[in-house]
């Protein structure tokens, strides 16, 4: 005579996989591709259900596509990132995206917490996540397909796909117009633009490929003067000199950070560049330019005016 299975009898991992033979002719078949549109999305919800009612935004670009979605009224804390649209700066303030504390985090009693990727620290964020709030971490791209990736990962975590869906469509559209705008510059008119994160201390930091410095360079139809080497990096005044930028890109911001024009092209180094010659500084709010969001089109428009002095013709 067949034993019987005793479940009690079995290790843990052992119960698991019993359980979902026995589970997985019922629920594989549900959430099949073939399987009925109404019948995917109930198991999609049964499985992913996440009570967004109290939402904290991390991150600039997340904020703004919350806005952009008009889910604006769950947020309840933002980060020091999230400055547009203006309405954004009446919601209490949690920190800046890289030096959050988990304590003013959680002061906001969230349900739900997103982020972009490369928040932190990451002490901060284990402690965040085991306080059992629902914590979402979303990828960040520098380029056209991550800015529609961003909606929808925001969409479908705040549990509004079709809103995403919508949204994403004429962001699409909007980028597509003006990078396709851009490109038509030829290569050989293409200048070399270098962006300056800092000149602390008289040491040019300055960007290299994989950042969002060098990702709306590219698609403003310029080439990243430091594109070399991946990150940020400060420079020797020779690599400065051999990059041979014809514009020097910077945030409009102050501080240690934001030296004057003349200042800036008086460094030993700057100051032998063909933008020193031609005074080429374009100075771009930081959100507008790095943020990679729903405006991320307005901003290529603006950079590729600033630096070209106009739009590149039909025949270009």
């Amino acid at each position: 005579m067949s034993k019987l299975l005793d479940l009690r009898r079995l290790r843990s991992w052992e119960k698991a996989l019993a359980i979902f033979a026995v589970a997985a002719p019922f629920v594989l078949p549900a959430i099949s591709p073939e399987a009925p549109v109404f019948v995917r999305n109930a198991v999609a919800e049964d499985m992913q259900a996440v009570d967004t009612a109290r939402l904290v935004s991390i991150g600039g670009a997340i904020t703004e596509i919350i806005y952009a979605l008009g889910e604006e009224k769950r947020l309840v804390g933002r980060d020091s990132t999230s400055m547009y649209p203006e309405a954004v700066l009446k919601i209490p303030d949690v920190g800046y995206m890289r030096q959050l504390s988990p304590e003013g985090v959680i002061a906001t009693n969230p349900t739900a917490i997103i982020s972009i990727k490369g928040s932190g620290p990451p002490e901060a964020l284990a402690v965040i996540k085991q306080s059992n709030i629902a914590f979402e971490t979303v990828p960040e791209i520098f380029d056209s397909q991550g800015i529609l990736n961003k909606i929808k990962s925001v969409g479908n975590f705040l549990g509004v796909p079709e809103k995403a869906a919508v949204l994403s469509a004429t962001v699409k559209a909007d980028l597509d117009a003006a990078v396709a705008d851009a490109e038509k510059r030829p290569d050989a008119e293409r200048k070399r633009v270098l962006f300056i994160l800092s000149t602390q201390g008289g040491k040019i930091m300055a960007s290299g490929s994989g950042t969002a410095a060098d990702g709306i360079i590219r698609l403003s139809g310029a080439v990243n003067a430091t594109g070399t080497y991946a990150g940020y990096k400060p420079l020797t005044d020779e690599a400065i000199i051999e990059a041979k930028p014809d514009v020097i890109l910077m945030m409009t911001r102050g501080g240690s950070h934001g030296a004057g024009d003349d200042e800036l092209l008086a460094h030993p180094a700057l100051s032998l560049t063909p933008a020193a010659k031609d005074k080429a500084v374009i100075r771009m709010d930081g959100l507008h330019l790095l943020g990679f969001g729903p405006r991320t089109a307005s901003a290529v428009r603006e950079l590729n005016a600033a630096i070209y002095g106009k739009k590149p013709n039909a025949s270009q």
